[in-house]
């Protein structure tokens, strides 16, 4: 009994604001880093919040000064440097209705990357173990490919929406921006005419002005029509689109 007490306790979220460095890895050749700190943490996971946007499913790489009491792992070392997975992102508005923040819930996977994430860094992925000592074992067991058992298949609509598409840099600064609209829309996604060079992966930020809303999106993959104009497919990542 005073084992399981114990162990109830350390899985418990603790309120800890320590700094963490979160890089991400949007594709192979574009990543991030944003220094923030964390809302509460565990051994086998954390919160905190992003300016940026993210999804669920995506495996980012943390650098935290964790009490080592917390560690499984690295118990030696002054950083905490462990493989976390995305698996709840909400986006936090203020009370004019504009982004601010995403509140992030990670679960920690382990020392390493899975092997398919370096030949694949947009891929993701879903918890495959529980196992407390998972952490320490083999990534490629820790966690598998996500599945969208539940996701609906909408009829996308033959609707040109207005959109003012913007991209990110390093910095989480706009990066480039275009006025564009869709080729068609869903309530989960869109295909959006482009002139822009922007891969499969990268996270962007869609406005309009029609339907006075703005929403984040993912870049699925791309198209190039048979009246020769670029397309990107996307996903929305944090609402669905009011139809």
């Amino acid at each position: 009994m005073p084992k399981e007490r114990s162990w109830k306790r350390i899985r418990e979220r603790l309120d800890l604001q320590l700094p963490v460095r979160v890089q991400c890895r949007e594709t192979p050749d574009f990543e991030w880093v944003e220094i923030t700190r964390l809302i509460n943490v565990t051994p086998f996971g954390a919160g905190f919040t992003l300016k940026r946007p993210i999804e669920r499913g995506r495996l980012i790489h943390m650098t935290i000064p964790m009490p080592r009491q917390l560690r499984v792992f690295d118990h030696l070392e002054d950083q905490y440097r462990v493989w976390a997975l995305v698996r709840y992102v909400r986006p936090v508005s203020d009370t004019d209705g504009k982004r601010v923040v995403f509140e992030i819930g990670v679960a920690f996977v382990g020392k390493r990357a899975p092997k398919s994430f370096e030949a694949d860094p947009t891929k993701r992925y879903e918890i495959a173990s529980s196992e407390m000592r998972a952490l320490t074992s083999d990534p490629d067991e820790v966690v598998g490919p996500l599945t969208n058992k539940d996701k609906r298949i909408l009829t996308r609509h033959n609707i040109a929406v207005d959109m003012l598409l913007e991209t990110f840099d390093e910095k989480g600064g706009v990066d480039s921006t275009e006025e564009t609209v869709t080729e068609n829309i869903s309530q989960q996604g869109a295909t959006i005419f482009t002139s822009l060079s922007v891969d499969q992966g990268r996270f962007i930020r869609l406005t309009s002005q029609q339907f006075q809303i703005t929403v984040y999106a993912v870049i699925r993959s791309q198209s190039t029509g048979t009246d020769g104009v670029p397309r990107i497919h996307v996903e929305f990542i944090d609402r669905e689109w009011p139809l």
